[in-house]
């Protein structure tokens, strides 16, 4: 029988929920109506279940309804925010951004591509722990700022960024705060339910639901909804944002998901802390360089370097006992060294060793026993 490996990988997407999985398929099967019918009972109660994943969503972070936009993920939610906000940047003056170079991809591409069309983009350097200092982001907002993007956690050092701090900062400025959330929602809620923050984008497959399905929280300032244009059109679902049929049984999921991380959170991150805990004791004697400080990453994620060791040799020689990462599986396709460890200003040879584990409540527990006389051959 082949024995499977222990699943490591939580940051790159989640197991799904059992309860959430049973959701997904009741809409695929049972209540298989489009929201947007409206002469018969079979739109009505798809309308009623995206309604109510609206609302279990927006419970997550304290927002309302109404600001709740679906989309296909972090990555369409983060375009939106950013591109969105464009035409209301050149009509007002206003073509500065100011964001990190340790963003995920799909906030970093999409000011890239505002750069071209002649925004300014201030990107400010993470120390070396990991995480951006508040005074960096105040030095660099100016009059003509449109946006600043600052992640809520970051995807590969598990490193938590300093969002109400930042929102303070930002609390008499008219720049929108835009924060990916994509790895901290349903697991850190303290600071991203400030109502400074005008922009939250989610995905799903980070918080044990489907994948193909997130949002994006677009608060209201006062009575007014934050100036974003759609990047397609056809249809006016979404208030016009988000044009489509919509998914009824991945928001299902999607809204499922987000109630239990609510009401489980306290077990899961006891879960989560007993997991690092052991994982930390059973790593210690190999003497391992961590990556960003432990001491503000979430309680499910570890990167680390092992002095010597290449990762992908390390990836290798543990692919039978446990599934790690050596970065963003966005960009795992064309391998090259982090762009985030490398903004933290680590040596070559660090970033070169650097695996990133992952777990969640879910996880079973590895044979460390196992991982670590794997890895001691290779010291």
């Amino acid at each position: 029988m082949t024995r499977t490996a222990i699943y490591l990988d939580c940051n790159a997407t989640t197991p799904i929920e059992p309860k959430v999985q049973e959701e997904v398929l009741k809409y695929l099967s049972v209540e298989f109506g489009n929201s947007g019918s409206r002469t018969h009972d079979y739109g009505a109660r798809a309308k009623q279940a995206v309604e109510r994943a609206r609302r279990q969503v927006a419970a997550v972070v304290r927002a309302k309804t109404d600001e709740v936009i679906f989309t296909s993920g972090a990555t369409e939610s983060n375009n939106l925010a950013i591109l969105g906000l464009a035409s209301h940047g050149e009509v007002t003056q206003r073509r500065h951004i100011v964001s990190s170079l340790i963003e995920h991809k799909a906030v970093l591409e999409p000011l890239e591509a505002l750069s071209k069309r002649g925004f300014e983009v201030t990107l400010v350097r993470p120390n070396k722990d990991g995480w951006v200092q508040p005074d960096l982001i105040r030095d660099a907002v100016r009059e003509d700022t449109l946006l600043v993007s600052i992640m809520q956690a970051n995807n590969e050092t598990g490193v938590v960024q300093p969002i109400p701090e930042i929102g303070e900062i930002l609390r008499d400025h008219p720049a929108y705060f835009h924060v990916d959330a994509a790895q901290g929602f349903g697991k850190e809620f303290a600071a991203i339910e400030n109502e400074r923050i005008d922009f939250l984008s989610i995905s799903g497959h980070k918080v044990y639901g489907p994948k193909g399905i997130g949002a994006l929280i677009a608060r209201r300032r006062g009575f007014n909804r934050p100036p974003l244009s759609p990047l397609f059109y056809g249809g006016g679902q979404e208030r016009g944002l988000r044009p489509g049929t919509l998914p009824v049984p991945l928001i299902a999921g999607l809204g499922t998901a987000a109630e239990l991380a609510m009401k489980q959170n306290d077990e899961r991150r006891a879960r989560c802390l007993s997991f690092r805990r052991t994982a930390l004791e059973m790593l210690r004697p190999l003497d391992p360089i961590f990556n960003g400080d432990p001491s503000r990453s979430l309680p499910h994620v570890l990167n680390l370097s092992l002095p010597g060791v290449d990762s992908e040799a390390l990836m290798v020689a543990l692919k039978g006992t446990i599934a790690i990462s050596n970065g963003s599986a966005c960009t795992s396709q064309s391998y090259e060294p982090s762009h985030v460890l490398r903004a933290m200003g680590l040596a070559a040879e660090q970033i070169k060793g650097a695996v990133r584990l992952s777990w969640c409540h879910m996880t079973d527990t590895p044979d460390w026993t196992e991982v670590t006389k794997i890895i001691k051959r290779l010291l």
